[in-house]
């Protein structure tokens, strides 16, 4: 299975600092969409692994999450692309989950989801930040930053030494899609 991994707010969508907390604040990076429809033409199967800390703050609820994401799926549909599965962590950062990246609770999830026991650096994993990088990279994924969102301060620096070896860097999730398509 070829499977791609992506983070979901500064990654597929605009990030904010307050939370991204309804359907009407969800708006696409310019181009992701395009990039997720190329690539599932291509053959891949993308799936949204989200750390959403604002259910448990209390700054939205699961119907709001819900439109969200169905914005998401309406709004790649109409590219003719598709997202096969949204997993994300409910947990502020102390309640101690598993699934709060940087750990890689939501990889594993995922990984059981599609039964993929072998090749996992066949697997890209794409975010905008070290954390996002982290959860993919310790099950094995090849990680790749988008300086999109938080990566934005990445565009012109060197990346630093905390982020896994192996880390490419792209402009954007259109990038990306592009560099997977020629190297594919």
């Amino acid at each position: 299975m070829k499977l791609i991994i992506l983070d979901r707010d500064g990654t597929i969508n605009e990030d904010r600092d307050d939370f991204i907390k309804s359907a009407d604040e969800w708006v696409p990076l310019p181009g992701a969409l395009e990039a997720i429809a190329r690539l599932n033409h291509a053959g891949w199967h993308v799936v949204v692994a989200s750390n959403q800390s604002g259910l448990g703050r209390g700054l939205f609820d699961a119907a709001a999450l819900n439109a969200m994401h169905n914005k998401m799926h309406k709004l790649l549909a109409a590219q003719g692309g598709r997202i096969d599965g949204v997993f994300y962590c409910p947990h502020t950062p102390d309640e101690g989950c598993t699934c709060r990246k940087p750990l890689p609770g939501l990889f594993e999830q995922i990984i059981d989801r599609y039964g993929i026991d072998t090749a996992l650096h066949t697997v890209h994993t794409v975010g905008d930040s070290l954390r996002d990088l982290q959860a993919g990279a310790a099950v094995g994924c090849t990680p790749h930053l988008v300086c999109t969102g938080k990566g934005a301060k990445y565009a012109q620096q060197p990346l630093a030494a905390e982020f896994p070896e192996g880390t490419l860097r792209h402009a954007d999730l259109a990038a990306f899609a592009e560099h997977v398509l020629h190297n594919a």
